[in-house]
């Protein structure tokens, strides 16, 4: 079968590869471009391990053809933090402790990028609800949220000051 070829951007990046028709973009980022952040949890879109954004929209990686990548801009948990300053959902995520194994953190905090992309001063029932496809076996989501909030909070104050 042909490879077909695919050029998009890739965490600000131009970036080219060549899949096979069926593969996902999950595959591709993994076993391709070696960006392993994401992670395979169920395969079928349910637990939000995946998730990357895609031309500012949130997506499971899993359930996305490679293909359509083609003329997108994709973002990944490795283009988070930038130039080693960890992004301020990061370091939310740690001051608040909300992480445990970490398996779910990339796509928690990809899914949680997205909506204060969107929204910059979300509510709690906000944040619950964005983050619903997102599942964690090993922390409880109250530090979850309280990190997202305290984030939003500190890039709110950012954007102030520049």
């Amino acid at each position: 079968m042909a490879k077909i070829h695919v050029n998009t951007t890739i965490n600000g990046a131009p970036t080219e590869f060549l899949c096979d028709a069926n593969q996902t973009l999950l595959e591709v980022l993994r076993d391709n471009l070696g960006l392993t952040g994401s992670k395979e949890g169920c395969g079928s879109g349910d637990c939000g391990a995946c998730s990357v954004i895609v031309d500012g929209r949130l997506v499971c990686s899993c359930l996305m053809l490679a293909a359509e990548a083609e003329g997108r801009r994709v973002e990944t948990i490795e283009g988070l933090a930038q130039g080693g300053v960890l992004h301020p959902l990061q370091q939310q995520f740690l001051e608040h402790a909300a992480l445990q194994c970490g398996f779910c953190t990339p796509g928690l905090l990809m899914a949680s990028k997205a909506l204060l992309d969107a929204n910059a001063d979300p509510s709690e029932t906000e944040v619950r609800y964005w983050l619903a496809g997102n599942l964690c076996r090993c922390t409880g989501y109250d530090k979850i949220v309280r990190a997202v909030l305290d984030a939003a909070a500190d890039l709110r104050q950012e954007r102030r000051a520049s």
